[in-house]
């Protein structure tokens, strides 16, 4: 059995429609139990042998499909109170599509929040992205567990659409390159040096 993460997309909130459950519930067994992780995913069990056909009619039904393990989760959002259009749903839908499921030493988390208000808390996030009118900024190294919790640092402002994409492939790329195996972001980052990145 392989675990499969299933997630509804970026959207106004995390919402799972029921014609999407009705579907998911096709490829659990009545004795499987379902988890419903903090980064708005379910983790499923399906057989090693049908994940890719799993996945192909999940996706179908509108439903994003992940590996489980050592890679970047999808990214968090905020629920868009202020519109689709004003907070950057697109662009969050975007960033989303380049990141998540990349491979990475350790589980990566990012978050994405459309206003200064930032609901979704990406100050507590491995990399946090805040939009500020047109332009976005960046925040890395945030840690929301452990006796070591911290508060992410800026690590660039003031940029455009494109800035952003290139500049969030980058890091994770670093990290992916240069971080060792299990070692959680924030370590990484004081060890190879924001300024390395």
């Amino acid at each position: 059995m392989k675990k499969l993460a299933v997630h509804p997309g970026i959207s106004f909130g995390a919402k799972f429609t029921k014609g999407q459950l009705q579907i998911l519930s096709k490829y659990v067994a009545d004795s499987t139990e379902i988890e419903l992780t903090n980064f708005q995913q379910l983790y499923i069990e399906v057989e090693d042998d049908q994940v890719e056909d799993v996945s192909a009619k999940l996706e179908a039904a509108g439903l994003n499909t992940y590996p489980v393990g050592l890679y970047v989760k999808t990214l968090r959002t905020c629920n868009f109170c202020q519109g689709a259009e004003e907070e950057g749903m697109d662009i969050a839908i975007e960033l989303n599509r380049r990141i998540a499921g990349k491979s990475v030493p350790f589980p990566l988390r990012p978050a994405y929040t459309g206003c200064p208000n930032a609901c979704g808390e990406p100050l507590v996030h491995d990399i946090g992205v805040v939009k500020i009118g047109e332009t976005f900024s960046i925040y890395l190294g945030g840690k929301a567990k452990g006796l070591d919790a911290k508060m992410a640092t800026l690590y660039k402002e003031n940029l455009t659409e494109d800035d952003l994409y290139h500049a969030c492939e980058s890091v994770i790329e670093n990290y992916e390159k240069h971080g060792k195996k299990r070692e959680h972001f924030s370590k990484f980052l004081k060890r190879f040096g924001v300024e390395n990145l």
